[in-house]
């Protein structure tokens, strides 16, 4: 009887002492998070098949301005809202698109149509300073803002809160408010002096050229 015993118990040893580690190391396989974006930063998409000098000496400037330098449809895209809904460049170091000279500063970067073509409005204190063209529109990739804008951690009485108020604002219309569209800003640097900067704003994101030297 005891050899019998003996025999069980060494046979249940070997068992746990030689599957421990397989099960230490499936545990760590499947613990070890999954969900983690790990997707590698490629090169410069919008750069790529574009001779970006040419396109810059074809693109002409501007030669329209708007009355009293006020960009008539500022009031439509801030009425329903608080604050700006446009992304905030700060320039330490002027830029320049061809003889346009942008000075440092603080400017609120606002995509406009004129004569079917794409402008950024460069604005300072509510009024246009500078009009750089924009030499491509596409949409934003779906969950762009999602993956890059930083989302806020609320409280359980933050949540109630603003599900309260999103379920007042969509099912009483005297407190219905359009959403502001989310927003975004890239900039980077090109060879030969040359400055890419994307504006996303809403469901589309524009694409301009500068130059730190003037050429």
């Amino acid at each position: 009887m005891k050899t019998l015993l003996t025999g069980i118990f060494l046979i249940l040893f070997g068992i746990f002492f030689f599957a421990t580690p397989t099960f230490a190391q499936d545990q760590q396989e499947t613990t070890y998070p999954q969900d983690l974006d790990k997707q590698e930063i490629t090169e410069d998409e919008y750069c790529e098949d574009i001779d970006i000098e040419k396109m810059y000496r074809d693109m002409p400037v501007p030669d329209f301005k708007y009355i009293h330098n006020i960009d008539p449809g500022e009031y439509q895209d801030t009425m329903y809202s608080t604050w700006s809904p446009y992304p905030l460049f700060r320039l330490t170091a002027p830029l320049f698109f061809k003889t346009v000279a942008i000075e440092p500063g603080y400017y609120l970067l606002t995509p406009r149509e004129h004569n079917d073509q794409w402008y950024i409005l460069f604005k300072e204190a509510g009024k246009v300073k500078y009009i750089v063209p924009c030499y491509k529109k596409e949409m934003v990739p779906l969950d762009f803002y999602k993956n890059n804008l930083p989302q806020v951690k609320l409280t359980k009485i933050q949540l109630i809160r603003e599900k309260t108020l999103k379920f007042i604002g969509k099912n009483i219309n005297s407190s219905k408010r359009k959403p502001i569209p989310d927003t975004y800003l890239e900039a980077s640097d090109l060879d030969n002096n040359f400055i890419s900067v994307i504006v996303y704003w809403g469901n589309y994101r524009y694409y301009l050229v500068l130059r730190t030297i003037q050429l």
